[in-house]
């Protein structure tokens, strides 16, 4: 600025010093703005994906809610506490099995030792008939039929053994899983109906605090944005000081131009004094509203600090909901589960022995009934054989009489394998009865359910980790936030530089312009030139407001401003 017309009193800075100290105020204005404008986009961004984590965690809990395997859950609690029962019922039957079976035993030794009575009498006719042509080949022919009968008497009773050794090995078992049922179910049990009840009471308070921190969240959001608005404070700011350096550029060319040489030394005195004061009631005005605007930015970024604090706190509070498991409620399900899932693989263990039992018994008690008709065919056999001998011996007499003695007696023991036979069938009922029981009994447990355990621990692992990883994710955005926002308070407290600056700036001018307003009225036809290209320049009703106030509307034709009709409008594009 070339021209400084006026005498200043010692110590008050010149134009050329206020304009350096403008040109700083601006610049740092612009600077400070732009940087914390950038700071609360940083700020929005890790809102933003704090609240994506938290529709991820609702969407996860949601589809846990969908997937809801309470009701599956407490059915598999009712199949789990029938397992004792189930099992008891399981040795009875084998018990019952063992029982029939030594009742075969019994009955099977019976037809052995008289197989064996069979076979002693068969050979005493051969020896008796010896001498006689016609009986050698009877003798024989009797023997085959004895030892065909006896094998099939061994094979029955090898049947019963091996059947016999699958059930003791069953009823170990079997008797060791009932002393690990009575040990162990009762408090899975308990286990998993506790946390089958309690899930949806978990996802049900897990969902609330989700609430809670989301309108903690946009809270804050909200927040950011009205402060992103209100940073337009900083472009005003900066508009304004371009506008009052603007205002002393006017002057200084106006009193450089051939126009402003005209004036005598007195005018341009008093209408270098007049636009000081002007200029230093525009500063007045905007440090004014700086402070009072900055202030409410800088209270509002201060209410960040609580409700992150209070984000972080519920966040914690979601993570702990139990810190025995890790943080995770569900872990306790997969564990209930996962043990429950352990005893039903032993259930399936003792269900395919005693259900082998079971099959073997019922295979076993079909080759029986055939076995048994082989025996009564073979009884048949010896009977009529020996009947036709004894017949044979009528006729010779005293010949035959001591082989018609032995073939009585083949007769009188052959009878006696259709008693064995005839208990052997009526001890079979029982015997596949008791097969059934066990068969019905394994059937009992409910179909499939290792297998829906199995699926169960599947969906109740995938969950937990699901939950554990949005967790972990909405706790590292948790801290993000806290973490921004703490850099913010400390970017946008533009109080303490700044301000001082402004002021500092408007006491300046002030000084400058001095206590006295300069008398005017003789430089109507100047201001009529110069107040108009000084007016043009503002974008903003207060700054009018200010003109007028210090160049009244009637000392000037004041030439209206289009864009000034909505100040709104035009502080549209003002935010950082």
């Amino acid at each position: 600025m070339a021209h400084q017309t006026g005498a200043h009193p010692t110590g008050v800075a010149t134009v050329t010093d206020i304009g350096r100290k403008l040109e700083a105020a601006r610049t740092q204005v612009e600077k400070r703005f732009l940087e914390g404008g950038s700071v609360l986009l940083a700020v929005m961004d890790v809102l933003n994906s704090l609240l994506a984590s938290l529709d991820n965690v609702t969407r996860t809990l949601d589809a846990g809610a969908a997937t809801d395997t309470t009701a599956d859950l407490l059915a598999t609690v009712k199949n789990l506490s029938e397992l004792p029962q189930l099992e008891s019922m399981r040795q009875r039957n084998l018990d019952i099995l063992s029982s029939s079976g030594a009742g075969l035993r019994t009955h099977v030794a019976d037809m052995q030792e008289t197989m064996r009575y069979l076979q002693t009498f068969a050979v005493t006719v051969k020896i008796t008939g010896a001498g006689i042509t016609e009986f050698a080949g009877f003798a024989e022919e009797i023997l085959d039929r004895i030892r065909s009968g006896t094998s099939e008497v061994n094979n029955f009773a090898g049947q019963l053994n091996s059947l016999e050794k699958e059930l003791k090995v069953a009823q170990t078992f079997g008797s060791g899983i009932a002393q690990r049922y009575e040990q162990t179910v009762p408090a899975v049990v308990g286990a998993l109906q506790r946390d089958a009840q309690t899930i949806s009471g978990h996802r049900k308070k897990l969902g609330e605090i989700a609430k809670q921190v989301g309108v903690l969240a946009r809270g804050v959001q909200g927040k950011v944005a009205t402060t992103l608005s209100a940073l337009q404070i900083g472009d005003i700011t900066r508009q304004r000081i371009e506008h009052v350096q603007s205002t002393l550029t006017i002057l200084d060319e106006f009193l450089g131009s051939d126009e402003g040489r005209t004036l005598d030394r007195d005018a341009q005195v008093r209408l270098e004094n007049l636009v000081h004061h002007l200029a230093a009631a525009q500063m007045v005005d905007m440090v004014h509203n700086f402070q009072r605007d900055s202030r409410s930015v800088v209270e509002t970024i201060a209410s960040f600090s609580h409700d992150t604090q209070d984000i972080l706190n519920l966040r914690a509070e979601m993570q702990s909901e139990d810190d025995a498991k890790g943080g995770n409620f569900m872990r306790a399900l997969e564990e209930s589960v996962s043990a429950a899932h352990a005893i039903v693989k032993q259930v399936e263990t003792a269900s395919l022995q005693a259900n082998h039992v079971s099959q073997s018994t019922t295979a076993t008690a079909a080759n029986l009934l055939t076995g048994i008709e082989n025996i009564r065919a073979v009884k048949m056999d010896i009977h009529y054989m020996a009947l036709n001998t004894n017949l044979r011996c009528s006729r010779m007499g005293e010949e035959g009489r001591s082989i018609n003695v032995v073939t009585g007696e083949l007769r009188i023991f052959a009878a006696k394998l259709d008693e064995s036979a005839d208990a052997i069938v009526n001890g079979l009922t029982g015997f596949e009865d008791a097969a059934s029981a066990i068969a019905a009994t394994d059937s009992s447990g409910g179909p499939g359910l290792a297998e829906r355990l199995s699926d169960a621990v599947g969906n109740i692992r995938a969950a937990a980790n699901a939950m554990e990883t949005e967790l972990t994710i909405l706790s590292e955005h948790g801290r993000e936030v806290a973490s921004k926002i703490g850099v913010s308070i400390s970017k946008l407290d533009f109080q303490n530089d700044l301000g001082e600056v402004l002021a500092t700036c408007a006491d300046d001018l002030c000084d400058l312009a001095g206590d006295t307003m300069p008398d005017i009225n003789d430089l109507g036809d100047v201001l009529g030139g110069l107040g108009p290209r000084i007016f043009k320049l503002y974008t903003m009703a207060q700054e009018r407001n200010v003109h007028q106030a210090i160049i009244p509307a009637g000392t000037v034709v004041a030439t209206p401003v289009a864009a000034a009709a909505n100040d709104d409008d035009l502080f549209a594009d003002a935010l950082f």
